[in-house]
């Protein structure tokens, strides 16, 4: 009895997971309320950011995951799920919502099936026989995939922003000494955004570019720009500008004082991150001195204790 019931609880595991793929696979009927939030998800994002969006992937993978990225945004538009601090990730990284849901999912399965397989392998080297241990690995490592991208993409984006945070430093002197150059707010504002070709500095000169189309002012279009990437320097930054924006004298001293607070508090940064730095040293060096009394004392401690 024992030898069926750890095959037909590993069947069962992979069944539902199996069962948990078709589901997503599968076209639902679209309520009128989902419809209407898609159509206005697609009308937010943007013509001009759905033209400059890479080109898809034709292979039977790469149509898989779109379609069950598709399905899995629907869904959380369906549940009202924004994931705004994500989506904010996802901006700055500029990378695709519905590609990462489906890594998520994809990943979820992947763990779901992983579980079984190694405890499967366990089993072989007679090393466990419980059945109810592979339900509790398929359902910790499908838990484990699932929120792995979220991990992955926290990092890369905290990176990116502080990069984005530097650029914007230089970005207003730049505004400030145009401005005591004699030129105008909007003109000081995407000149200097055309000083450089970085990535951060092509974000900043499209969304000045899209103001101009769309109709609303910079200062507004750079704090969208903020709001999208998460970013309150450029928050911060659009709602100075539009208190300040008529008179030349005030903005040119609000932009260098702004400027130099960014560097202060990078500098503040960079000071904690080389003391944590330097008190991970510190504990190394601990350690390995401990060890090596350790090493010294034992032969001695051995001796003291034979006798």
């Amino acid at each position: 009895m024992n030898d069926l019931t750890m095959p037909v609880v590993v069947g069962a595991v992979i069944g539902l997971g199996i069962y948990v793929l078709v589901r997503a696979l599968m076209p639902s009927k679209r309520s009128a309320i989902s419809q209407v939030a898609r159509i206005d998800a697609m009308r937010a994002r943007g013509s001009a950011y759905e033209s400059a969006r890479p080109q898809a992937d034709t292979s039977r993978f790469g149509s898989l995951r779109a379609e069950v990225g598709q399905r899995v945004a629907e869904f959380y538009l369906q549940q009202g799920w924004e994931q705004r601090s994500l989506r904010a990730d996802l901006a700055v990284l500029d990378r695709s919502w519905e590609k990462f849901l489906a890594t998520k999912v994809l990943l979820g399965v992947a763990g779901l099936f992983f579980g079984p397989f190694l405890f499967a392998i366990v089993w072989t080297l007679a090393l466990a026989d419980s059945p109810v241990i592979p339900v509790w690995l398929a359902l910790m490592f499908a838990v484990l995939f699932f929120f792995l991208p979220d991990l992955e993409i926290r990092r890369d984006a905290a990176e990116k922003r502080r990069d984005l945070r530097r650029v914007i430093g230089a970005y207003l002197d730049l505004v400030s000494m145009s401005l005591a150059g004699g030129r105008g707010l909007p003109e000081a504002l995407m000149a200097a955004a055309e000083i450089s070709d970085g990535w951060a500095n092509q974000r900043i000169r499209n969304a000045l570019s899209d103001a101009r189309i769309t109709g609303i002012s910079q200062w507004q279009a750079l704090g969208q720009l903020g709001e999208e990437l998460g970013v309150e320097e450029l928050k911060d930054l659009s709602a100075s500008l539009a208190l300040v924006a008529d008179d030349g004298a005030k903005v040119r001293e609000s932009l260098a004082s702004r400027a130099e607070t960014m560097r202060h508090r990078e500098l503040a940064e960079i000071e904690g991150s080389a003391g944590e730095k330097s008190q991970s040293m510190l504990v190394a060096q601990l350690l390995l001195c401990a060890g090596f009394l350790v090493f010294l004392i034992y032969p001695a401690a051995m001796r003291v204790f034979q006798v």
